[in-house]
């Protein structure tokens, strides 16, 4: 995986803003930027490629983007762009063809636009902040699996995110920014294609065309909605293999298949992730004074006897002599 960061903040001040700006018209989806903040321009763009999908995060007060018919001659991957934001608002025009479309779209709404088209975006910071968090996703046309023909009808559309396919393509491109030790350059393709597959499934969704998705992108991107459910329902002792398939509308032995193929089951990985946050907790100077009983109830295990087997089969030691490993000042 090939990451790329450009701070603004390690260039002297005068520089900044035309540093950021020469390096965006480099980019291959050249574009022309403007700030009223341009006198001390501020911002932290990094840039992860995925193969042929590109993910960018950028931190960075507001500003107007623009994609001009002399830059799509200087470049054009024929590519859609995708943007996401954490705090702030974009108000986004998609020139297509005779007719302009025009919206305003908020923290979380997914905003779809055309590489290929001009286009104009003024993002703005919310009031009394000064930087916006957003992140984009550049992926070639040909590789989403809904006609290009449909997905005209979705540029520069409000897409409301916050739940749903959205909402986890978020989280995805969120976790995936903000932390990359954990990768390889091998890792890089593989993740490429989760993105591809979100993204095709939030176009089907809106398009109510999730019959074009092909099995395996239905496959994947079952399995990831399938780990947020899980991961978001930790602490319900309840949770279990077959409230998991009942929430998604599949046989448990469906689900059971899914998870074979990880070589875990789903029991045990409910049970993992639960021990990994015990156990952060247990870390935790934070938490020193909470009884063990309390943080196993905490990620829904109700026997505190059985926790401590478990742990115990896990970690070859008590959860009390862990927190005493982990923190040798408690006691």
């Amino acid at each position: 995986m090939l990451e790329t960061v450009l701070r603004t903040e390690d260039l002297p001040v005068a520089d900044r803003f035309e540093a950021w700006r020469e390096y965006l018209l480099k980019t291959h989806v050249p574009v022309e930027v403007s700030s009223e903040h341009a006198s001390d321009f501020r911002v932290t763009d990094r840039v992860l490629s995925l193969g042929s999908v590109a993910v960018r995060s950028m931190h960075a007060p507001s500003v107007t983007v623009r994609r001009t018919p002399k830059l799509i001659r200087q470049s054009d991957p024929e590519a859609y762009q995708v943007s996401l934001l954490g705090q702030g608002s974009i108000d986004v025009v998609q020139q297509l063809g005779r007719t302009d479309r025009r919206d305003t779209h908020h923290p979380y709404d997914l905003v779809l636009l055309d590489t290929s088209r001009p286009n104009e975006s003024w993002v703005k910071t919310d009031e009394g902040k000064g930087s916006l968090t957003g992140f984009s996703v550049l992926v070639p046309k040909a590789l989403l699996s809904v006609p290009a023909d449909s997905v005209d009808r979705l540029f520069a559309r409000r897409m409301p995110g916050g739940e749903g396919i959205i909402a986890l393509l978020f989280g995805f491109i969120a976790q995936l920014t903000t932390d990359t030790s954990s990768y390889g350059p091998a890792d890089g393709p593989r993740l490429g294609t989760v993105v591809v597959d979100l993204l095709s499934a939030v176009l089907a969704q809106a398009l109510e065309m999730e019959d074009n998705l092909t099995p395996e992108s239905h496959r994947r991107t079952l399995t990831l909605r399938i780990d947020a459910f899980i991961q978001q329902n930790l602490r319900d002792p309840r949770l279990a293999p077959e409230v998991v398939a009942a929430a998604h509308h599949i046989s448990v032995s469906y689900l059971h298949r899914l998870f074979q193929e990880r070589g875990i089951s789903v029991a045990a990985s409910i049970r993992r992730r639960r021990l990994q946050h015990a156990c952060a907790d247990l870390a935790d100077p934070r938490m020193a004074t909470a009884p063990i009983h309390t943080i196993a109830s905490r990620w829904g295990f109700t026997d505190a006897a059985h926790f401590s087997r478990i742990f115990r089969t896990e970690y070859d030691m008590s959860p009390r002599e862990y927190r005493t490993k982990e923190c040798p000042d408690i006691a």
